[in-house]
C-alpha cells in the first residue's frame, strides 16, 4: 500500500524536529543530509544542507519529503514538489522509493521535469535502505519527452562529482555515439543531463560515453569503451581536446571494432561547440597504438562515415 501525503502533519511534525534540534551547538556530521532545490530560473538545482532528526526509513523519507515540498527561506531556490503538481503517494519497494504524481506533472517543462527528477532522486537516496527512486504519474510509467521509458534512477545518474563542493546543476545536451548490434557502426543517441557545474563539459561527455548507453535504449545501441577504464584527464585547448585515459582504455571486451571505438570518442566531443578535434593518450602516452590500427599521436577529426541510425 502506498502511504497519502498529509502535508499538515507532516509540517507539524518537522516544526516539533527543528525545534529540539534548535538547543545543538554543532550538527552531528553523520545526520547532515543534503536536499536539492530547483533555482529560481530553472536552469539547476541547488543544494542545502540539512540536518536530519529521524532515524527509522520510513520516517526519514518522509522529512526529507516535506523539505522537498516546503518553500526555502531563499527566493532563488523551488521546492521540487512545490512546483504545480502533487505527490499523491509513495511507497518503498525493496530498495526503490516509488512517487506517484498527479497528472500535473506531465505538465512540466522537459526541462524542469529533469531538474525536478536531480532534485528528489539526489535528495531521497541518501537514505539508507533506498537505493533507487521511481517516479510514476497516476499510477503509471514515466517517460521523457523523446517517449523514453525513464524507469528507477539513482544518484549517479545526474553525475555528481563526488569529493568536490557541490555548487550546482545546470542542464547538458549531449549527443553521443554508441555502436550499433553489430559493432561495426555508430548512432547518436541525445541526452539531457542535469550535471555538476564543476565538471567541464568535455570530461562529461567521456564518462558518459564510460557509463554506457542506458537502459533506454537497451537493445537498440551498445557500449563502446572497457567501462574500467579510468579518466586521467580531459583538457581542451584551441579547440583540440586531449583526452589522457589508463591502460584499461586498450583492453577492449566488447565485440565492437577499433574504429567505433575512437571515433564514438572523437564524434560526442566534437558535438561539443568548443572542440574541433581529438587526441587521445595513455597515461599520458601518445606512442602507443590501438589495436594495430590507430596510432595515439594522431589528432582525430571527425568521421561519419560509420554512422549509421537506428532501424
Amino acid at each position: 500500500m502506498g502511504r497519502k501525503i498529509a502535508w499538515g502533519l507532516m509540517t507539524a511534525l518537522a516544526c516539533m524536529l527543528f525545534a529540539a534540534g534548535c538547543g545543538k551547538e554543532e550538527a552531528d556530521p553523520s545526520r547532515i543530509y543534503e536536499i536539492y532545490y530547483v533555482g529560481s530560473t530553472e536552469t539547476k538545482v541547488e543544494v542545502r544542507d540539512y540536518e536530519m532528526q529521524s532515524s527509522d526509513t520510513q520516517d526519514q523519507i518522509q522529512e526529507i519529503l516535506w523539505c522537498l515540498a516546503t518553500m526555502p527561506s531563499k527566493l532563488e531556490y523551488k521546492a521540487p514538489l512545490g512546483m504545480g503538481f502533487q505527490l499523491l503517494d509513495y511507497r518503498l519497494d525493496n530498495d526503490t522509493l516509488i512517487l506517484n504524481m498527479d497528472a500535473a506533472y506531465k505538465e512540466l517543462s522537459p526541462s524542469t521535469e529533469v531538474l525536478v527528477r536531480a532534485a528528489l532522486v539526489c535528495s531521497l537516496t541518501q537514505v539508507e535502505n533506498v537505493d533507487y527512486v521511481e517516479i510514476t504519474v497516476d499510477g503509471n510509467p514515466l517517460y521523457d519527452n523523446l517517449n523514453n521509458l525513464v524507469g528507477r534512477m539513482d544518484a549517479t545518474q545526474f553525475v555528481n562529482n563526488l569529493g568536490s563542493e557541490i555548487s550546482s546543476y545546470e542542464m547538458a545536451d549531449l549527443t553521443l555515439y554508441f555502436a550499433n548490434e553489430a559493432g561495426d557502426g555508430l548512432i547518436a543517441i541525445n541526452r539531457k543531463k542535469a550535471y555538476n557545474t564543476n565538471i567541464p563539459l568535455d570530461r562529461l561527455v567521456v564518462e558518459q560515453l564510460l557509463a554506457g548507453p542506458g537502459q533506454d535504449v537497451e537493445g537498440q545501441v551498445f557500449p563502446t569503451v572497457n567501462p574500467d577504464t579510468k579518466i586521467v584527464s580531459v583538457r581542451t585547448r584551441d579547440g583540440i581536446c586531449y583526452v589522457n585515459l589508463d591502460a584499461t582504455f586498450l583492453n577492449q571486451i566488447y565485440n565492437v571494432t577499433a574504429d567505433v571505438t575512437i571515433y564514438s570518442i572523437v564524434d560526442s566531443l566534437v558535438e561539443l561547440n568548443t572542440i574541433n578535434k581529438v587526441q587521445i593518450s595513455i597515461n599520458g602516452d601518445t606512442t602507443e597504438t590501438y589495436r594495430e590500427k590507430y596510432s595515439f599521436s594522431t589528432v582525430f577529426e571527425r568521421n561519419l562515415d560509420i554512422v549509421t541510425t537506428l532501424d
